[in-house]
């Protein structure tokens, strides 16, 4: 019992395979015109594959029943097998302990597997629970031969049934529910009730109810199916939310007030049998087929059609060989897309979707003759068994081919949905399609699908042309066209160009016929078609012959719509002004922000619309240089319009007064404009520009000869006031106005020579030119540079005394106030002199003690083995160490003047050594004159180089102050110095 569910495989199917396999290996592989492998290139799993169950029963097989992979067999007389399929080496054998004749009519096993029921044919019947050995009678049921029974999936569970119906052979339909735990003192009996809810007849008579359903829909809606020998009933109602426990009762009661709905067929065998498919566990059946006398009725069902639940429903009609009177079917079992019949010898496999026998499996007769089959619905095993054997089938890839069928049907949606993971038989049914649709003219249609294919291209493309079918061809290029790869460049450019020409035609053909509608929607569908960014880089490769199509059209507006998307806006805007449309042309170039197109347009725009123009260069601010607009403003300024003449000023005031231009062509150029078209705004821009030649930003020789030509006087005084030409700036405002000119001749503050030489030329120029005594002594206040003595050399010699009497005698008191501040200020430098020369005597006596053990500030060495110096503020320094610390802060000037010092101290040092022999008497006098004449000139030496290098203290004079800024360490030597640490 051990090995009872061993698999192994048929040697005959052990024996196919290996042939086939043989014959693969030997066999050419091919490869289609499609581009796809060949779909047989491996071998594949028959659909339905037959195993024996290596097991020997004791005792022949009665029935057989298998449900959530538990496996319940019936042997001999009393004896009942129990196989958890997950456990197939622990079967449980359950002695159902019944002395007299009765015999198993039937087993029933719910769909969690724990609940068995065991139909006697003494009409009585037994119940067994998973989890226990005890079988136990349902005394309740006693007396009703027990035919079928309807599960409740929705309430059981492993303890108790819920609410479930029952069938009996006499047509009643009973509700019951069976608990496993044990009862009450007063009820030990598993049947909690067992009640009568309804009764089905045939032909006035009852009628054995063969197979009951129950299934849940929408809102707790209840679809009950069942059948008898001839018919098929359908008891549809709703159950209260939360009453689902209190059982079906209300249902049948709902129909009672009508006849049952029901379908009736006239064969009668005796018997009937209706079996369903769930694709998923615990989800409703999707599909059912009922086998009775006049063959299978199958269909799906609908859980949303209020009247019937059958939808779809067809009848396949026996075989010749299937002969009711000698060998009826006895079972049905539906998969997917086939319903299995179980005959005596045999087992037959029809597709539903064609009606067709797709598969027959004859068993020997050793085995005896086939008694059952059954379907686990978790699964998804069929079960077979006879007497002597028990054979299991599985069902691999059930709808590998059902794609052919549904594409022979021309259900092309399914038939793509069932080859969605294998391209190549997509490829197929992608043809057919598009084959079909061609034949029925659909011709759009037939253009998706074509592109969607391996076909020739070519072949496709001619078939629609010889149709004359441009749209379908157009959309057969548009779905070609995205499919393609971006590498595949050279068909991208071949359909974008041909897709290019198609839109040109169909829109010349459309504008011809006027049909403005379409026109318009296929103008936009062409525009869509230039804008996608998927073809972008081919158009702009391309955009030559695209431009020479659109041209060869007459198509403007297109080609214009295609210059914008390519950004090819130098088209656009040459286009706009071919036609004169500045405006269109400015706003393009306002969009864009081009600067060069700015640069290359403006002058054609600037002379028809020069306002706009203006305001655009104002808009565009610094992106655009002024310089490079220039020439096109210069052109017109001296041949345009008035409008064009303000507008340019307007500009270049926007430059130098808002963006801040400094450019001296720009500040020029305004200059000339003011000269000649605005004067009044000339000397207003000199006065703003500056006061002084560095914030000028013209050339101010340009800006004196053109208003020197122009005759404006008051402009040349300005900018010789700006060029500090005071004396030509007065001279030429005495010609303006006498203020003006004295506003000049107070302008060289520094110099008080010319200042007064200026102020003498405005009054010689009123004295001598007007004549005005009066305008000549003030000209004496304004300015305190002049005295009446300067000034009367101007005046005639007969002129009376009375009119700068006051003058004169103003001069004279200043001239005796000045000699009595001379005489103070010479009494009080004699004063300083005197004291200075005190201080001077008291310095000669000073002296500081120096100790023996001081050092040098500078190198720490004893201080007194070499000469040093002796500061006021206590630091002590040799010669030369002062003379190194003081010499690299020296001025260049005076670092020289050192070194010439030094020159000279080491040439006297030197002629003084050199003088070794005793000179004559007479001359005594003038050698030692010599030597004293030598000796001053030495101290002189050392009195220079002390006042330099010895001046003030090196670390606490002004020089240790300057050098605060500087780095202890010379940035140059930081590298070297940094090394030495490490």
């Amino acid at each position: 019992m051990a090995s009872i569910l061993d698999e192994y495989e048929d040697s005959q199917n052990t024996r196919q395979s290996a042939q086939q396999h043989s014959r693969l290996s030997t066999a050419n592989i091919g490869i289609t015109h499609s581009g796809f492998v060949n779909v047989r290139l491996e071998e594949e799993k028959p659909i339905f594959n037959k195993q024996r169950i290596d097991f020997t029963p004791p005792e022949r097989i009665n029935h057989l029943a298998v449900c959530n992979n538990q496996l319940c067999m019936s042997l001999g007389k009393d004896t009942l097998l129990r196989i958890d399929l997950a456990k197939p080496d622990q079967p449980n054998q359950t002695e159902l302990g019944r002395k007299d004749d009765s015999k198993v009519h039937k087993l029933f096993l719910d769909p969690t597997g724990s609940h068995l029921l065991i139909s006697l044919s003494t009409s009585e019947c037994l119940y067994l629970n998973r989890n226990t050995q005890k079988v136990r009678s349902l005394s309740r049921w006693r007396g009703h031969l027990i035919e079928s029974v309807g599960w409740n999936k929705l309430l059981g569970n492993e303890t108790n049934t819920g609410p479930i119906l029952v069938g009996t052979s006499q047509g009643i339909i009973f509700e019951a529910e069976i608990s496993a735990t044990e009862g009450s003192l007063f009820n030990t009996n598993p049947d909690q009730y067992f009640r009568q809810v309804h009764s089905l007849e045939e032909d006035g008579k009852p009628a054995p109810i063969c197979c009951l359903e129950v299934e849940r829909g929408l809102e707790n809606k209840y679809f009950i199916i069942a059948t008898t020998r001839k018919r098929l009933f359908q008891f549809v109602g709703k159950v209260a939310e939360g009453s689902e426990q209190q059982g079906f009762s209300s249902i049948f009661s709902q129909n009672q007030d009508l006849l049952p709905s029901f379908q009736e067929f006239p064969a009668n065998m005796g018997y009937s049998e209706i079996t369903f498919y769930t694709s998923k566990l615990r989800t409703c059946p999707k599909a059912f087929a009922w086998m009775m006398g006049n063959g299978v009725l199958y269909g799906q069902l609908d859980y949303v059609r209020p009247d019937s639940l059958l939808s779809d429903v067809q009848v396949w009609e026996y075989t010749p060989d299937i002969d009711l009177s000698v060998n009826k079917p006895i079972s049905i079992v539906l998969t997917q897309f086939h319903f299995l019949l179980l005959l005596s010898d045999r087992v037959k496999a029809i597709c539903t979707l064609n009606g067709q026998v797709v598969y027959e499996d004859v068993f020997p007769d050793k085995f005896g003759s086939l008694k059952k089959m059954i379907k686990d619905p978790v699964g998804g095993l069929v079960w077979i068994y006879t007497e002597r054997a028990v054979f299991r089938y599985h069902i691999q890839r059930e709808a590998r081919d059902v794609w052919q069928m549904y594409m022979s049907m021309n259900k092309f949606d399914l038939a793509k949905e069932y080859c969605r993971d294998r391209p190549e038989c997509m490829d197929m049914v992608l043809a057919k399609e598009a084959e079909h649709c061609f034949q029925n003219k659909r011709y759009l249609e037939s253009a998706k699908c074509y592109a969607l294919t391996q076909n020739y291209f070519e072949e496709i493309a001619l078939k629609f042309i010889e149709a004359k079918q441009e749209e379908a061809l157009k959309e057969f290029l548009l779905k070609k066209l995205n499919n393609l790869k971006q590498s595949e460049r050279t068909q991208i450019t071949l359909l974008v160009t041909w897709l290019a020409e198609l839109y040109l035609n169909r829109l010349g053909h459309l504008e011809s016929d006027g049909n403005s509608i379409i026109f318009k929607e296929t103008r936009e569908e062409f525009r869509h078609f230039l804008n996608t960014s998927k073809h972008k880089e081919c158009l702009f490769n391309n955009r030559t012959t695209i431009y020479d199509l659109l041209a060869s059209h007459g198509n403007v507006d297109d080609m214009v719509y295609f210059s914008v998307v390519m950004q090819d806006y130098e088209r656009v805007i040459s286009h706009y002004c071919q036609h004169d449309n500045y405006s269109a042309a400015l706003d393009v170039l306002s969009k864009h922000c081009d600067e060069k197109l700015f640069y290359k347009f403006s002058p054609v725009l600037m002379q028809h619309i020069p306002k706009q123009v203006v305001d655009a260069w104002i808009q565009m601010g610094k992106r655009l240089d002024p310089k490079k607009l220039i020439p096109a403003l210069m052109n017109y300024s001296q041949m345009g319009s008035t409008q064009q003449i303000s507008e340019t000023i307007r500009y270049m005031e926007f430059c130098v007064y808002e963006l801040n231009v400094t450019e001296e062509a720009i500040h020029n150029y305004l200059l000339s404009l003011y000269a000649k078209y605005k004067p009044d705004s000339l000397l207003l821009y000199l006065e703003q520009a500056g006061t002084h030649a560095s914030e000028i930003h013209y050339d101010l020789k340009y800006a004196l000869r053109l208003c020197a030509e122009n005759g404006y006087l008051q402009a040349c005084v300005q900018v010789y006031k700006i060029m500090e030409l005071y004396e030509e700036a007065v001279d030429l405002a005495l010609q303006v106005d006498v203020d003006l000119a004295k506003s000049c001749a107070d302008l060289p503050e520094d110099d008080e020579e010319l200042r007064k030489k200026l102020w003498l030329k405005i009054a010689r120029h009123v004295v001598q030119e007007e004549k005005d005594v009066k305008k000549a002594m003030n000209c004496l206040s304004s300015c305190d540079l002049l005295k009446i003595e300067d000034i009367l050399p101007f005046f005639p010699d007969f002129v009376t005394i009375d009119h700068f009497k006051e003058a004169i005698c103003s001069s004279l008191e200043e001239y005796n106030q000045h000699i009595e501040e001379l005489k103070q200020e010479m009494e009080e430098a004699t004063e300083s002199a005197k004291r200075i020369r005190e201080d001077i005597q008291e310095m000669r006596n000073k002296y500081g003690v120096v100790d023996s053990q001081e050092k040098c500030a500078a190198c720490d060495f004893p201080l007194l083995n070499r000469p040093f110096y002796l500061f006021l503020c206590g630091h002590m320094f040799h010669y030369d160490c002062l003379f190194q610390e003081v010499t690299p802060h020296l001025s260049t000037y005076k670092q020289n003047r050192l070194e010439e010092l030094q020159k000279k101290l080491a040439a006297s040092t030197q002629s003084s050594k050199s003088r070794h022999r005793p000179a004559p008497k007479e001359d005594g006098d003038t050698s030692s004159l010599g030597k004293g004449n030598a000796g001053t000139s030495r101290e002189h030496i050392k009195s220079d180089i002390d006042d330099i290098i010895a001046s003030e203290c090196v670390y606490c004079g002004e020089l240790m102050i300057k050098t605060i800024d500087k780095p202890f360490i010379d940035p140059l030597k930081f590298e070297e110095e940094k090394s030495s640490w490490l």
